[in-house]
């Protein structure tokens, strides 16, 4: 495994890192810092600018081909402009769910004719996209989910509701996971549906949160209509097609999230020497811990994509998800701890660290719970039997 970067790799960081901070000092200056897990509503139509300066500059779908309209762009530098974007504080990404998880689906899977229809105008900013997957009765079990779909004089009809659903109510487009084939069971006769938001049949209710915020949201669907032509892959086919959607949610962008882990852990220590509590001996071990935690994060996710760069997948992506979702839960904790009983307090609005420790609550949770990864692990990495997962 070679983690060194490459003379061209160092030069492409060099431009990555000046076009951000010119940007980020210019026009663009109140943005730094903004957005974010918990925090998506702030300043959103100036996000939504950004998210367009970006494609104009050609940083959106970066890892994409060249022939779907992507730079091509090594991993190693994805790597590198996750990681320079954290350490320029850049704003949360607006169009993150098309450009991550939506676009690599349909250059992977696509038709041409939905090549030419979708990933520009993701590339360019200008194409925001939800993803409706779980379910009030079908969250981690996706293979559940009973949102039917019917093609009726050539428009698939939508019926159903999801939940969970990120950015719903700012979306343009919606990947759904319905149910096409009612007889069938489990995995069997779901597709994979390209929905447009703004339409007749379409009722979205944010859901506010413990922050105050409301980035998730509940969809229903009645009757809402899209193309015959909307599905990816086959009728039938959409398990394959989900899978490899959220296969893609586990790319390059991680070593930027933990980036934004290190700042986080900066600000506690920065809160503890204020507050005293550096000088607990116990507290200082829980921030050596999660340095450590840290340091080996990184190592594990540049294992894991170094493997992926070659095609394979090891073992070690099983533990991805658990490990960091984990490690940045109890990290929340010790931000409390630390704040003591001002941590109680929220005379002008929560802070920030009283915001990342709410909201760290929701990440054993989403994109696979706790409790479904270490199914995973143990199905797929030990090889135990279903029924003693």
């Amino acid at each position: 495994m070679d983690l060194c970067f490459s003379p061209d790799d160092e030069a492409f960081r060099l431009t990555v890192r000046e076009w951000l901070e010119a940007e980020l000092s210019g026009e663009y200056r109140a943005l730094r810092g903004v957005g974010g897990p918990g925090r998506d509503h702030e300043l959103y139509d100036q996000r939504l600018a950004w998210e367009r300066a970006l494609g104009a500059a050609g940083w959106i779908g970066l890892g994409w081909p060249k022939g779907a309209g992507g730079r091509g762009a090594t991993l190693f530098q994805q790597v590198i402009f996750h990681e320079e974007y954290a350490r320029a504080r850049g704003p949360g990404r607006a169009g993150h769910i098309g450009e991550y998880l939506l676009g690599p689906t349909i250059a992977a899977l696509g038709t041409d004719d939905q090549k030419r229809r979708f990933l520009p105008p993701i590339a360019r900013g200008e194409q925001m996209w939800c993803q409706g997957y779980s379910e009030p009765n079908a969250g981690s079990d996706l293979a559940g989910v009973q949102t039917r779909a019917e093609l009726v004089g050539g428009q698939w009809r939508v019926t159903g509701q999801k939940i969970w659903t990120s950015h719903a109510q700012i979306a343009d487009y919606c990947f759904v996971l319905c149910r096409t084939d009612p007889g069938a069971k489990r995995h069997a006769g779901l597709s994979y549906l390209l929905l447009p938001m703004r339409q007749d049949g379409i009722t979205v209710r944010p859901i506010r949160q413990m922050t105050g915020t409301a980035e998730f949201c509940e969809v229903f669907f009645d009757g809402a209509q899209a193309p015959e032509e909307n599905i990816v892959g086959a009728v039938g086919d959409g398990w394959r097609v989900a899978m490899s959607t959220l296969a893609f949610e586990r790319g390059a962008s991680t070593l930027g999230q933990q980036i934004a882990f290190a700042s986080e852990l900066a600000a506690i220590i920065a809160a503890a020497v204020e507050s005293g509590a550096a000088r607990d001996p116990l507290i200082r071990q829980r921030v050596a811990d999660a340095w450590i935690g840290l340091r080996i994060m990184r190592w594990n996710a540049l294992r894991i994509l170094s493997h992926g760069d070659r095609g394979e997948l090891p073992r070690e992506a099983l533990i991805s998800k658990i490990y960091w979702a984990t490690w940045h839960r109890q990290l929340g904790e010790l931000a409390m701890d630390v704040l003591g009983a001002d941590a109680e307090l929220a005379p002008e609005g929560l802070s920030q660290l009283q915001e990342m420790a709410l909201f760290s609550r929701a990440d054993t949770i989403y994109a696979g719970s706790n409790e479904i990864q270490k199914n995973i692990i143990a199905t797929r990495a030990l090889g135990l039997p279903k029924g003693a997962a």
